[in-house]
């Protein structure tokens, strides 16, 4: 535990205080009126190591004591992690890190919507699937991101899942594009597929077809359908249906 504390602590090493106590009281106030679903949400402080807020539907999700893991902070939460996950999670952050902080544009920064995912044990026994969505809200003085609304989607532990990152920018036409994505378990698996295949495949799950998907991505429909028969081509896959419903059991590795 102290060696994930000491590099956790290595890569958010910075911090001014925090700016937006407003903001994180309105997302609280927000919280009372959200049903209960498997997902929640936390406020993260990754310079103390500690979660401001935890939503209501933590317990319901996870079967653990909220403020149990209050108290505890990351150094609880950590120690729920499956063993297996620990290091791939670790690289997850170091290379979303790197990338934040010397590929991407300081411009770009407050936009942007980061994923990955692991395993923790649940309160009964067992582990299930976390898919962790995390968007900054503060930044330091280098650029860091230390405060972030991090949304948690839990799937049953029976679903395998490759642990990825990726990073996703909210550009001017209000969608999100695709700017990094690395798979830590299985180095080779989407190698071949580009950062515009992968956004190609995240809108056909939404149902688009290639006018709608061109229209989004300021493409022509020849591109996009271009795209389409390579991506089915790159995974062996003979339909569009069938890729649906092969990222819909492996969401996250788009």
């Amino acid at each position: 535990m102290n060696d994930i504390k000491n590099k956790y602590k290595d890569i958010f090493d910075t911090f001014s205080g925090i700016e937006i106590e407003e903001h994180i009281k309105k997302l609280i106030e927000l919280d009372y009126y959200y049903p209960n679903m498997s997902t929640f949400f936390c406020i993260t402080n990754t310079v103390d190591q500690s979660f401001e807020y935890i939503s209501k539907n933590f317990t319901a999700c996870t079967g653990i004591d909220k403020q149990k893991m209050m108290d505890g902070g990351m150094d609880f939460f950590w120690s729920l992690f499956h063993e297996e996950d620990i290091k791939l999670w670790l690289e997850c952050l170091q290379s979303l890190m790197h990338f934040t902080m010397v590929e991407l544009p300081e411009e770009k920064r407050s936009k942007m919507s980061y994923t990955w995912n692991y395993r923790i044990k649940k309160g009964a026994g067992g582990y299930v699937n976390i898919i962790q969505n995390t968007t900054p809200m503060q930044f330091d003085q280098s650029g860091k991101p230390v405060i972030g609304l991090a949304h948690y989607t839990v799937f049953d532990d029976s679903i395998y899942m490759d642990i990825c990152a990726s990073a996703k920018f909210l550009n001017e036409n209000n969608e999100y594009e695709t700017l990094f994505f690395k798979n830590m378990s299985t180095k080779n698996l989407l190698g071949a597929v580009t950062n515009r295949e992968r956004d190609v495949i995240r809108l056909l799950l939404l149902n688009l077809n290639s006018d709608e998907i061109a229209e989004k991505l300021f493409l022509s429909k020849h591109t996009i359908d271009t795209h389409r028969r390579n991506i089915l081509k790159k995974f062996s896959i003979g339909s569009t249906g069938e890729l649906i419903s092969f990222f819909k059991q492996n969401v996250n590795l788009i």
